[in-house]
């Protein structure tokens, strides 16, 4: 496969069954080929879209000194800003040439849950910020849940599977600047080759090149989306439930041509999560004589734990 599926969530939502089994049927096949789609009729609007890559501009123009203020320590960058070059792949040490905001789960009717979470940090400095911020995270979270509702049908699941799992979730919506590249950088890339952690990421901003997917061939392919389309690729959290029916791809940001140094790049991933309770062990749907159980029973939450601590956002 060198081409990434573009799918449309409006044939899901109709009330057309044959046009939600065409959906359902698509997104699955993407998902087990190469594990990203490009999704058209989501919940942005334009004028929410313009609003956020706005307030995201404004915040990575202040100053270093007031931007480090809303850097939290001790929470494993989970909320607020994480500064340029603290993040790199696993297995990696350099770190990788982008900084990035946390916007992190709004919690409703769960006072035990909210506790656990660390809470959202106010940017004193834009007085939208954090509301379009907030707006944004309300309708990926909504695009997601139709998502996965889709992939627990492909699957052999009861639709609403994942819902309980995914209300109150710890979902992440992250901001990322990648900066003008002022020198050669030294074997290091805007974002190194990885897999994502969590069930799902839609991923805004993947409109010009820079995004690569590799293929079963082990072949690197660009991955650009449409305008009016989100990148939406499989976590490794999703891939291991499912004993890799699903694939969680390894992907990459990689540095523009030299002439292209001197310009920023904006990318907005929202890696939805489940509650940290949720078991990924396989399920069983996924098992057989010639797919045996790959990986051990966990819980999304030790699962997360293991990976920050690789990434290096927690001791």
């Amino acid at each position: 496969m060198n081409k990434i599926p573009s799918v449309d969530l409006r044939d899901f939502l109709s009330d057309d069954p044959q046009r939600k089994q065409k959906f359902i049927n698509e997104i699955g096949k993407a998902y087990e080929d190469i594990g990203f789609v490009a999704l058209k009729g989501h919940f942005l609007t334009d004028k929410l879209v313009e609003n956020l890559y706005t307030e995201i501009r404004e915040f990575f123009n202040l100053p270093v000194d007031v931007k480090e203020k809303y850097e939290i320590e001790g929470i494993g960058g989970q909320r607020g800003y994480t500064s340029f070059g603290k993040e790199h792949a696993k297995g990696r040490k350099e770190g990788d040439l982008k900084e990035f905001w946390h916007f992190g789960q709004y919690v409703e009717d769960d006072a035990t849950l909210e506790k656990q979470y660390p809470p959202n940090v106010t940017v004193n400095e834009l007085p939208k910020f954090n509301e379009v911020g907030k707006e944004t995270y309300k309708m990926l979270e909504k695009t997601a849940q139709y998502v996965l509702r889709a992939l627990a049908l492909h699957i052999g699941l009861n639709e609403f599977y994942f819902d309980k799992w995914i209300k109150n979730g710890n979902s992440i919506l992250r901001p990322i600047h990648y900066p003008p590249i002022t020198q050669e950088p030294e074997n290091a890339v805007r974002a190194a080759a990885h897999g994502d952690i969590n069930l799902i990421t839609l991923l805004m901003g993947a409109q010009g090149k820079g995004l690569q997917v590799q293929n079963h061939e082990g072949e690197w392919i660009d991955a650009i989306a449409q305008p009016d389309e989100l990148m939406i690729n499989v976590g490794d959290m999703l891939s291991r439930h499912t004993n890799n029916k699903l694939k969680s791809t390894i992907h990459r940001v990689v540095n523009p041509p030299k002439e292209l140094w001197g310009t920023s790049r904006y990318s907005i991933p929202f890696f939805m999560h489940p509650k940290s309770d949720m078991p990924l062990n396989c399920l069983e749907e996924c098992i057989d004589e010639n797919h045996p159980k790959l990986y051990d029973d966990i819980t999304a939450g030790e699962f997360l734990h293991e990976r920050l601590v690789e990434l290096g956002l927690i001791k």
